[in-house]
C-alpha cells in the first residue's frame, strides 16, 4: 500500500506571486471559510508571532480570526493582508 503525506498549501507559497494567486483562487470560492484558511496558511509561512507583531493583534486573536466559521471584523482583515503583503481590489463582475 503506498503511503502519501497529507497535502499542506503552505509547503508551496513560496513566492509573492504565489501566495496572491492562492489568496484570489479562495476569493472566488463563495464559501468564506475557503478564504480564511488561504490567509492562514499565508500567515503560518510568514510566521504568526511576526504577523501578530505587525498587526498589532494578539497570536491568539489571530487564530481565532482565521478559524473557519469565524466572521472577522474587516478592520482585522485589512490589517493582516497589509501585513501579508496583499492587497485586495475590486474588478467589474461583467467585463
Amino acid at each position: 500500500m503506498v503511503k502519501f503525506a497529507p497535502f499542506d498549501a503552505a509547503d508551496y507559497l513560496d513566492d509573492e506571486e504565489t501566495i496572491a494567486e492562492y489568496i484570489n483562487a479562495a476569493l472566488e470560492d463563495p464559501n468564506p471559510d475557503v478564504f480564511l484558511t488561504a490567509v492562514r496558511d499565508v500567515a503560518r509561512v510568514r510566521g504568526m508571532a511576526q504577523l501578530a507583531k505587525d498587526t498589532g493583534l494578539g497570536r491568539n486573536s489571530l487564530y481565532k480570526a482565521l478559524t473557519p466559521g469565524s466572521k472577522p471584523r474587516y478592520d482585522t482583515m485589512l490589517k493582516l493582508l497589509h501585513a501579508l503583503g496583499v492587497k485586495l481590489s475590486a474588478l467589474p463582475v461583467h467585463s
